[in-house]
């Protein structure tokens, strides 16, 4: 089943069990999916919604953040459960090791000599490991290895 109608089945599920918290998130995401195929006159593929959901799953985490160092936990809980029904719709992550092989072989692939060819590795790698990365560590793991 592909992803949008996952998600389109998984808030019809979420009505028919009254779950208003789950329900409220699912219609963000759609939200978002259907201004994207609006505002592209585009119609979305599996990779186009991880990388809303990821964008989603950023934001709050950083709002959590935020409203942690504010003392308003009431607002960090609800956001850490948005995230939570986010991250289903995620692939599996990598490990550190699996990452860390992905970064050494696009390095060989491009055959980076240095930090100036950092932009030609992450875009190697930034289709491979979206969703399932965080493109921040991989970004830190590219500048180490490169400046070996």
């Amino acid at each position: 089943m592909a992803l949008k109608e996952q998600i389109t089945e998984d808030m019809k599920t979420a009505m028919r069990a009254k779950d208003s918290a789950k329900l409220g998130t699912i219609r963000l995401l759609q939200a978002a999916m259907k201004q994207k195929e609006v505002d592209e006159r585009i119609e979305l593929d599996d990779t186009l919604i991880l990388a809303i959901i990821e964008k989603m799953i950023k934001q709050r985490k950083d709002s959590i953040t935020q409203f942690e160092a504010g003392g308003r936990q009431d607002l960090a809980d609800a956001e850490k459960a948005e995230v939570a029904v986010l991250s289903v719709y995620m692939p599996a992550a990598l490990s550190d090791a699996e990452v860390q092989a992905e970064v050494n072989a696009a390095i060989a692939a491009v055959g980076a000599a240095g930090p100036q060819d950092m932009g030609k590795v992450m875009g190697v790698l930034k289709p491979k490991l979206a969703g399932r990365a965080d493109m921040t560590a991989v970004s830190g793991m590219v500048k180490a290895a490169l400046a070996k």
